[in-house]
Parts: structure tokens; C-alpha cells; sequence
């Protein structure tokens, strides 16, 4: 398997090396889905964090707090979209905190 970008999850690894016809129909439909969108970047990024935080998975928060970063977010501003979902999903948006701020402070 060629080398990997920074905080992709071991899951997604394995989704990339043993069903990489079906990794890349997956990839194929996310850069659609990313070229289709408003958004610029840096917002793209910070929105698809609160989403990852509403549903509470772990996994991609890393990966995806280093776009983020790379699109020109602070660490503030990580914080404060995994907490955009806190009023409709609860305090189940914190948990992903440590791995977002360990994430942003490593890259």
C-alpha cells in the first residue's frame, strides 16, 4: 500500500488496500459531492468536522482536522465547529475534542 496522508484511520486504510475498486468508486462520488459544493475549502472543512462530531466518529476527526488546518483553519475555529452540533446533539460532540486538538497541534 503506498504511503498514506497524516490521520487516516486504520479503517479506511484497510478500505483503500483490500477493496480499492470500491475505494475508489467511494473517493469518485466524495470529490463530486466536494467539486458540487459552495463552500469554500477552509468552511467545507470545518462543516464536515461538526458533522464527524454530531455522529460522534473518532476515526476520521484527524485526518480531517489536518485539511482544515491546511485550508487555513485555527485551532478555534476546529474547536468551535465540533461544538457547532452541542444544542441539537448533545454533549456527545465533545468527545472527539482530544482527538481534533491532539490532531491540529501535530500537524
Amino acid at each position: 500500500m503506498p504511503d498514506q496522508p497524516a490521520g487516516i484511520s486504520k479503517a479506511f486504510q484497510l478500505l483503500l488496500s483490500e477493496a480499492p475498486a470500491h475505494a475508489r468508486a467511494w473517493m469518485g462520488a466524495v470529490q463530486g459531492l466536494d467539486n458540487a459544493s459552495a463552500l469554500d475549502k477552509k468552511t467545507g472543512h470545518l462543516a464536515y468536522l461538526a458533522v464527524l462530531a454530531a455522529l460522534r466518529l473518532e476515526n476520521g476527526v484527524p485526518f480531517h482536522v489536518g485539511l482544515a488546518k491546511k485550508a487555513g483553519a485555527t485551532r478555534a475555529e476546529v474547536l468551535s465547529a465540533l461544538l457547532v452540533g452541542l444544542p441539537a446533539a448533545g454533549n456527545a460532540v465533545t468527545q472527539v475534542i482530544p482527538a481534533a486538538l491532539a490532531a491540529y497541534d501535530a500537524s
